[in-house]
């Protein structure tokens, strides 16, 4: 395949990069010091230039590893540009090739240290269901929020046309019921009975109970139109819940 098709090492965050760097570092120290274990009681304070020369060429060949790799690699989709960037602090070659770690009187500039952990697929996959679960979640919130308003409306509907059509029986039954007993009232007060010691007073009380019946039966298309209005909001209601 040609080399211009070669699709690029893909990482995702800086971090990656520096977690490579500092393995094969580490690799390479556990190396050195198998084959040139590290003297604690150096001679006049001199250090093992020997041990020091081989370290500068191992980072020399680490560093030219990553250099010409770097146009082979993208972060987060830009190119790796600078790979001197995410060496170490304190990373000596042989060419002179030195980098320097952040001052720890500066605030602005702490030292930044990193910790890595071995890939775990369990809590990768538990991450995706998690993911899954908040999105269920999520949909069945929506749906509430659909259907809610719409179902309460209904009910509050159903509930006032079935406590209209009650009040309406019951003003009916109500109605029915005054009229007969006020017949039936009158009736036995008239029948049969002769003369009466008080027989104004009686009649004047019959024909204020008869008015007062009257009245009761003007006052009566008031209280059913209410009844009407209320019974046309609820149809007006679950007319538009309808829609």
């Amino acid at each position: 395949m040609d080399a211009q098709t070669q699709r690029r090492i893909e990482l995702q965050v800086p971090e990656d990069l520096t977690y490579l760097i500092d393995n094969v570092r580490k690799a390479a120290a556990d190396s050195i010091n198998a084959a040139f274990p590290p003297v604690d009681d150096q001679l006049d304070g001199q250090e093992d230039e020997l041990r020091n020369r081989i370290e500068e060429l191992v980072n020399d060949y680490i560093l030219q590893t990553f250099t010409l790799a770097a146009p082979n690699l993208t972060i987060n989709g830009l190119p790796v540009t600078n790979i001197t960037s995410f060496l170490p602090p304190n990373f000596h070659t042989s060419s002179g090739t030195t980098t320097t770690a952040p001052s720890s009187t500066n605030p602005q500039q702490p030292e930044v240290q990193y910790e890595y952990e071995p890939f775990d697929p369990r809590k990768r996959d538990r991450i995706e269901q998690l993911i899954s679960e908040e999105e269920d979640l999520l949909r069945s919130i929506a749906a509430l929020k659909r259907r809610a308003p719409g179902a309460t409306s209904s009910r509050w509907a159903e509930t006032s046309s079935a406590s209209l059509a009650a009040d309406d029986a019951g003003l009916e039954a109500l109605e029915q019921k005054l009229e007969e007993e006020g017949a039936a009232a009158g009736k036995r007060a008239l029948e049969g009975m002769g003369a009466l010691e008080r027989q104004g007073e009686i009649e004047k009380r019959f024909v204020e109970a008869v008015e007062g019946l009257g009245r009761l039966k003007t006052e009566m298309p008031a209280a059913r139109a209410k009844m009407e209005r209320a019974r046309g909001a609820a149809g007006y209601v679950m007319g538009e819940e309808g829609k």
